[in-house]
């Protein structure tokens, strides 16, 4: 006997269809066994594929099960904003007006609901130094000089990646990163690279990202919410940027044309985010036999 599960397709960063990253909503996992999501996961074979349950926290709206084609995470930025458009799509109404708080493994996640847009307030970002051997293998890898690498830090913001300031945006987009060297060369529980380079002053969007994650299966991430959070730490932390927002671009490299808002507010949190939309909307079947609880 199967049941059916509503499930959303939704591309982020994007008001456009199919110019964004997509992921897949599945919107009521309660009674899905891991092995189970990770199977579904693993048939999408998107970046992410999330389940949206019954939170355990009185205080979050609903908790999120984020999974890329080979293992869950703890939390994710393009699938978090995905995720919380589905829901709110799907008729649910936020405890409090204006505002969603997502559960997840890293815990609570506010996300701000601004007119058509969602921000997500991005979990506190932990910078580490990478020692300038390693800096040169990445730099080889990526198939540019090392002096091409202006800044640098291993960055934990739930997702943690390698993140280097190449020369400028041209660079960036120009990169034919070998594959096979950035899987080597990338540590357990570390995504992978992200990469980013300033544009023109004057010229918008400010920031050109690339995001390399051959190590879960994802070559390049069109559009990645968390690798653009760790270049939204590295950008407040050097003081790229002097303004409190930019907007950066990610995805034309693979066919897209995402567009990522990073707010640094007074408190020094930062809010990431922009738009969503539905792209594919129906359900799942799976056999009824298969669900237990998590």
């Amino acid at each position: 006997m199967k049941h059916q599960i509503p499930f959303q397709q939704v591309d982020v960063f994007s008001a456009v269809p199919f110019k964004g990253n997509p992921v897949a909503v599945v919107l009521d996992g309660n009674g899905l066994p891991a092995e189970q999501m990770q199977a579904i996961a693993k048939w999408t074979n998107l970046s992410e594929t999330t389940f949206v349950c019954k939170p355990t926290d009185p205080r979050a709206d609903y908790r999120l099960r984020i999974f890329t084609p080979r293992r869950e995470l703890l939390f994710a930025g393009h699938p978090t904003i995905g995720s919380a458009y589905a829901v709110l799509q799907h008729g649910l109404k936020p405890k409090t007006t204006g505002r969603l708080v997502q559960e997840c493994g890293k815990g609570l996640v506010s996300i701000l609901i601004d007119g058509d847009r969602l921000f997500l307030t991005l979990p506190k970002p932990i910078l580490h130094d990478i020692p300038a051997v390693e800096l040169a293998e990445l730099a080889n890898a990526l198939g540019i000089a090392s002096n091409s690498v202006r800044a640098s830090a291993t960055v934990d913001v739930g997702v943690v990646w390698i993140t280097l300031q190449l020369t400028d945006a041209e660079e960036v987009r120009r990169l034919q990163p070998d594959m096979a060297r950035i899987a080597a060369l990338t540590p357990p529980g570390v995504a992978g690279v992200t990469v980013f380079g300033l544009t023109p002053v004057g010229t918008q969007p400010q920031i050109e990202v690339r995001s390399f994650a051959p190590i879960e299966g994802v070559p390049e991430d069109p559009v990645c919410g968390s690798g653009n959070g760790c270049v939204a730490a590295l950008v407040r932390e050097f003081r790229l940027i002097e303004k409190p927002t930019y907007v950066a671009s990610q995805g034309r490299c693979v066919g897209r044309d995402g567009r990522v808002e990073v707010r640094f507010q007074d408190d020094g949190t930062i809010l990431l985010g922009g738009h969503a939309v539905t792209c594919v909307e129906g359900m799942l079947y799976l056999e009824r036999d298969l669900a237990r609880n998590p």
